[in-house]
Formats: C-alpha cells, structure tokens, sequence
C-alpha cells in the first residue's frame, strides 16, 4: 500500500499512470475507472481526481504523453534524420512497444480536445510525420502523400496489435516486413 508520503512527492500522478496502461493494454480503455486505480496505487478514491479530475482528464494526460513519445520516436536526432520509410518504421515500433497510449491516442471521443497539452503534442508529432513527407521526390501533393503514408503505418501496426496479420508475417521482424510494404509505394 502507497503510504501518504509517497503521494505527497508527487508520485501518486505518475502511479495512476502506469496503473491505467496496464488495465488499458490487458483489457482497453473502457475498463479504466477511477476508484479501481486509487485501490491499486492504495490512496483514497478521491485522490486520482486532484491530478486528471476525472476519467477523460486521465485519458487525455495518457494521449498527451503518448504523443509527446511518439514525437520523440519519429525525430530521433541520435539517428540522423529519418526517410519517410524509417518514420514509418518508427511509427510501427512505437505502437508495439506503447500499445496503450496508441489504443488511447486515436479515440477522440475519449479525450478533451481543447486541451492544450494535448494539441500541442499531437502538433509535435503530426509536425515529425510531415516532415517525412519533404524527403519525397516529385510529389504533386504532399499532403495526400502524408496521409497516404500515415495511413500505412497506422493500418500495419492496428492488425499487428489486433493480431490480424499474425499469420501472414509469421516469424518476419515486423519492422522489416514493413519497410518492405513501404517499399512497395513509397522509394526513399
């Protein structure tokens, strides 16, 4: 049990986090509620409520921080600058390894979007897969290349999550399998 000390360094915030990613990834975000996270991080049922206020609130700070970590998985700058294939790449690695903030990112009606945190990091990573974009040679309209390439890498990594191609990868590194897909429509 999380004794008030624990709370009182501001930790409480980061535990109803990671208490709701797990409920998120074993069983969706429908599951998450409230007063089940306070009795898993052991404070009161009220104490969730003073960092996200309510249900939304915490699944809104969930977006928020998954699309602060997808922005940072798509720029990378230890890496080089990545071709629009490697963001895809990217993009696919970062679903299967934050499998919850993705089920929760892409449900608006889950969230606050007015939320200024939320906008601004959704902004940060829409601007890292735009930027994808600019490597690409001849193209007579970037944003329909854009969407055409997001919708790539969020379709292929929906079914792997979802298990949908499971069987048509088989033993394939996911990541390789795609940039082979990628490779089918896009050249850099």
């Amino acid at each position: 049990m999380t004794n008030r000390s624990t709370y009182h360094h501001g930790d409480l915030r980061q535990a109803v986090l990671a208490a709701a990613l797990d409920v998120i990834a074993a069983e969706g975000p429908g599951a998450l509620s409230l007063r089940d996270l306070a009795r898993r991080a052991g404070v009161s049922h009220a104490a969730p409520a003073h960092h996200f206020k309510d249900r939304t609130g915490l699944l809104t700070a969930i977006a928020t921080e998954g699309y602060g970590l997808l922005a940072a998985a798509l720029a990378d700058p230890a890496h080089g600058s990545p071709t629009l294939r490697e963001r895809g790449v990217r993009y696919v690695r970062f679903a299967l390894t934050h499998p919850a903030h993705f089920q929760v990112m892409f449900q608006p009606e889950l969230l606050r979007a007015d939320d200024p945190d939320l906008l601004a990091a959704r902004e940060r990573a829409s601007a890292e897969l735009r930027a994808g974009v600019a490597d690409l040679p001849d193209v007579p309209d970037a944003r329909q290349a854009g969407i055409a390439a997001w919708s790539l890498a969020h379709g292929f990594a929906t079914l792997l999550l979802t298990h949908n191609v499971t069987a048509a990868i088989g033993d394939r590194d996911p990541e390789e399998y795609f940039r082979s897909l990628a490779g089918l429509l896009f050249t850099p």
